[in-house]
């Protein structure tokens, strides 16, 4: 497992309390690989965080745990579409904890605090309802991903500021904007953008 923090100390801190655990292979930050756990340690998780978090997880060989201070709600389940395969508050991140969670990560199970589990359980319930009493829309509604474009074009960015901020390719953002607009049967950005503040996504 490899483990990465903004500030040394973190990142020291957490390899000490888990090179004492046999049963982890503590690594330098550039070997990744298949079956590789990435700890990624954050007081706050704003937007360029879950930028970089969305770089390491590209290439889908990176299984990740995440240690955070805080997590709004509106970042839950960008972070859960991401990857992250366990989150730990800081404030609870014991070795024994830490260990646990690095553990469920490899194996690909998923593990949140029953704090953060029950705001999930609520966020999906309302996406749920409100998706339900749309016509002609997926049970889904609006991607968190999708969501966040459609944010960034509501600001004025084109599709290379988008990429560029949410670290996709520009094909990306252009096949993202196209799929959803095709489903809505929307007409352009703008039309996408007024639909979104209209249903109460952005």
């Amino acid at each position: 497992m490899t483990v990465h923090a903004l500030d040394p100390i973190s990142r020291e801190g957490a390899r000490g309390q888990l090179r004492r655990r046999p049963e982890i292979e503590l690594r330098e930050d550039s070997e990744t690989g298949p079956g590789t756990v990435a700890l990624l340690i954050s007081d706050v998780l704003d937007d360029d965080a879950v930028a970089r978090l969305r770089r390491m997880m590209g290439s889908g060989q990176t299984r990740a745990v995440l240690v955070v201070g805080s997590l709004r709600d509106a970042k839950l389940l960008d972070v859960l579409g991401i990857g992250i395969g366990a989150i730990v508050w800081r404030h609870e991140a014991t070795e024994d904890r830490l260990a646990q969670a690095v553990m469920a990560a490899a194996r690909g199970d998923g593990e949140l605090p029953a704090d953060l589990l029950g705001r999930l359980i609520d966020q999906v319930n309302v996406l749920h309802r409100t998706a339900a009493g749309r016509v002609g829309v997926p049970g889904s509604g609006l991607s968190p991903r999708e969501v966040d474009v459609l944010r960034l074009v509501a600001d004025g960015l084109g599709t290379s500021e988008i990429a560029a901020k949410l670290a996709y390719s520009d094909r990306t953002i252009k096949n993202i904007l196209h799929e959803l607009t095709t489903r809505l049967h929307l007409r352009n950005r703008a039309h996408a953008v007024a639909y979104a503040l209209r249903e109460g996504y952005l």
